[in-house]
């Protein structure tokens, strides 16, 4: 059995992961999957609606999914077009989570009165929406890095009710009762409205109610093009970028003078007289021919929005995530039995993992034609991959299952942060004008951010060392040694790419501000880590520390890469900032916490020590 189980369990492994792969099963009469697939122009981005939808929910409630009343759970795509086309339907969904007490107070609502203690509905919240508003103009009043944790609470509430807001007015004019029944006679109404405009203009007799209803049509499409989140209505020239996109309101609008429904408009139109009359076969036959069309005029962007609702219904970094959990478990109980068999496994699945999200971060750089780190999440992306990568070299040369252990930990630890990190939105997001260039963007970019990972693997690698002479009897000499060869080695790596990747960030400063260093805090950063790294190495090529010394210099270094990282982020200064964030700070203040609990616990005397012989 010992023989063919690490076999079978990754064979396993591997068929599960292919299964991710395979198109979503909708159990709906409707066709979601070409629907969730149609595009949209979003933040400078085209994207699927499938995209959209995920992206919303994970902004509004930190999930994907939507339970409703009658526990039945709602898919995204059902819930965008509940949103769109059915708003008292979506606005009984639970969808908006708020946990702030004072918040809840606000509202006049309690815990018990939400789903899960943390989830209400827009019905729940619309009754006190101007009391919403107005603490969110006094909370805007105070500056960022000032405000408290109730007023950042009521903004990111109040951004989220305009997000949902702006959803639900993208196709459907909000407040306009038969809305869609007046479009599906679009024709006939707007050549009623102007042969009564002309007759009124000469004079004569006119259709005064026909006027009116074309005036009022056209009040709506005006509201639509300023408050509608969607731009669905792609050009007629049939262009394959983001120029000339529009809102449902700016289409309907030029409908209007062109005296003819936009053909995209009608197609949307159909799809909601549809979903709202129960006609799924209809619905099938409009989405269908309606994608019909676009693949004939866009195919690139086509191609494009099917990958990407691939992509997200697989969730390669999820599923990574937790194959790097087993394989961590796998890979420390290598150290109590089984160490070849379990070992052989636990590598294999960090290889599937890192087989994972290296297809996952290769098809957001096909996506977006970037290079691999944009923003926050891509970095905790990359880091965990660089970390990885370097744990499987170790693994392969030293087989003594610490490098399968790192990578599980240092693999799970950075997907979780990159999943936090996504509950802001599209991670896919445009780029600021000082960060468009690709050249830089993969080279300082990448080299400083291999630093990070480096540096970061140095700790961890330095965090085992301590727990298992500390707490275990398994740190023996030769443990010792390779664990001291290994974080020595990965320093020098860490060293020569975070001093290369500031190198070239002041080249890159020169070029966008006309200086080249200007001590801002992320700059700051940066050095601070080149120093680190470089005083761990003169440190022990002087013989001021040894074994022990060398470990706790180096899980010193993930307080100094972790601050660099996020910290800078939060200080509302310097030209890096990218806004404070109330759980990423105390989130940030516990890792410090633990790791100088870490150094501490390293610096114990000798005998308290369980694995003496590390102790050199």
């Amino acid at each position: 059995m010992k023989r063919f189980l690490p076999l079978a369990i990754l064979v396993l492994a591997a068929l599960l992961v292919a299964s991710t792969l395979l198109p979503p099963r909708y159990r709906s009469e409707y066709d979601l999957a070409t629907f969730s697939r149609l595009p949209t122009l979003v933040n400078g981005r085209i994207k699927p609606l499938d995209t959209v939808a995920r992206t919303s929910l994970l902004v509004l409630q930190g999930r994907q999914r939507v339970t409703a009343a009658d526990g039945r759970t709602v898919t995204p795509s059902e819930w965008l077009l509940d949103m769109l086309y059915k708003p008292d339907v979506a606005d009984s969904y639970p969808t908006f989570e708020i946990v702030h007490p004072d918040v809840l107070s606000l509202l006049n609502l309690t815990p018990e009165d939400g789903v899960a203690k943390k989830r209400f509905t827009y019905v729940q919240i619309s009754k006190n929406l101007a009391e919403l508003a107005r603490q969110s103009r006094l909370a805007e009043e105070v500056e960022q890095p000032v405000r408290s944790a109730f007023q950042r609470a009521v903004l990111q509430l109040r951004d989220s009710v305009i997000l949902y807001q702006r959803l639900q007015g993208s196709i459907v004019a909000p407040g306009v009762p038969n809305f869609l029944e007046q479009l599906n006679q679009f024709d006939a109404v707007v050549a009623a409205g102007v042969a009564a405009a002309r007759a009124r203009q000469a004079g004569q007799p006119s259709d005064a109610a026909a006027a009116k209803t074309l005036l009022e049509l056209t009040d709506s499409f005006a509201t639509m093009e300023q408050v509608g989140y969607l731009l669905p209505i792609p050009p007629v020239t049939g262009k394959a970028d983001s120029r000339g996109w529009h809102n449902a309101g700016a289409a309907l609008q030029a409908s209007v003078q062109a005296g003819r429904l936009n053909p995209a408009i009608t197609t949307y139109v159909g799809l909601g007289l549809a979903w709202r009359g129960y006609q799924p076969a209809t619905f099938n036959s409009l989405v269908q021919q309606y994608r019909a069309s676009l693949d004939r005029e866009i195919p690139g962007i086509m191609t494009k929005c099917d990958v990407e609702a691939r992509f997200n219904s697989s969730e390669p970094f999820y599923n990574a995530m937790m194959i790097y959990v087993l394989a961590f478990l796998l890979a420390v109980f290598s150290w109590l039995v089984w160490p070849q068999e379990l070992g052989r496994i636990a590598f294999g699945l960090v290889v599937i993992a890192f087989l994972l999200s290296t297809a996952g971060i290769g098809v957001r750089m096909w996506l977006e034609g970037r290079p691999p780190v944009t923003n926050l999440y891509s970095s905790a992306l990359f880091v965990g991959w660089v970390a990885v990568a370097l744990c499987i070299v170790l693994e392969r040369l030293y087989r003594n299952a610490i490098g399968s252990v790192t990578a599980g930990l240092v693999g799970f630890s950075t997907l979780l942060i990159a999943h936090h990190l996504a509950l802001g939105g599209d991670t896919l997001e445009m780029m600021r004008a000082v960060l468009d260039s690709n050249f830089w963007l993969a080279t300082h970019v990448v080299t400083v951010t291999v630093g990070y990972a480096a540096t970061f693997l140095a700790g961890f690698l330095a965090l085992i060392y301590v727990v298992r002479g500390v707490f275990t009897r398994s740190l023996d000499k030769d443990t010792a040694d390779a664990l001291t060869r290994m974080v020595y080695g990965i320093v020098c790596f860490a060293t020569l790419f975070s001093f290369v990747g500031t190198v070239l960030g002041g080249i890159w400063a020169d070029q966008s501000w006309g200086r080249f260093w200007g001590w801002d805090p992320k700059e700051n950063g940066a050095l601070i880590i080149v120093l680190w790294n470089a005083l761990i190495l003169h440190a022990r090529w002087g013989g001021l520390v040894r074994q022990r010394g060398l470990m706790n210099l180096a899980i010193m270094g993930n307080i100094v890469t972790a601050w660099s990282w996020f910290g800078v982020n939060m200080l509302g200064v310097g030209l890096h900032s990218y806004g404070f964030m109330d759980a990423a700070f105390w989130w940030l203040i516990a890792f410090v916490a633990s790791q100088v609990a870490f150094i501490l616990v390293g610096t114990l005397p000798l005998a308290r020590w369980r694995s003496f012989s590390a102790t050199r």
